[in-house]
């Protein structure tokens, strides 16, 4: 089991930026991706980006394409995602993930950050 502890939300203007860390630890070598999904009030989680850990691939939501990036520090067994010209409707609780297989699940997850954009 991997343990995920995502820091970096808070409340930003529309047009802004953020950048969100998350820390991964324990069996950290059975790791094949990463990725950042969000769920907003009365929604359903939604996809957001993931990166591949070993080749650094990265895929993107198309509402995100451009806007943000999702990328990875090995040594510090870390992923971030840049999040730059911030939309109200970015607004979410957005949460870290990992997989430990091409064809698995995201089966670990952390406990969540809040991102608030005001207009």
């Amino acid at each position: 089991q991997v343990q995920l502890v995502e820091s970096g939300g808070g409340l930003v203007q529309a047009g802004g930026s953020l950048r969100l860390s998350c820390a991964a630890s324990g069996r950290t070598f059975s790791r094949y991706a990463m990725a950042w999904f969000r769920q907003a009030p009365g929604k359903e989680r939604e996809f957001v980006a993931s990166i591949i850990w070993s080749y650094g691939s990265t895929y993107y939501a198309v509402s995100v394409k451009g806007r943000f990036a999702i990328s990875r520090d090995s040594a510090k067994n870390t992923v971030y995602l840049e999040m730059n010209s911030l939309k109200p409707e970015d607004t979410a609780v957005y949460y870290c993930a990992a997989r430990g297989g091409a064809t698995s699940k995201y089966n670990d997850w952390g406990q969540g950050t809040q991102v608030t954009v005001s207009s």
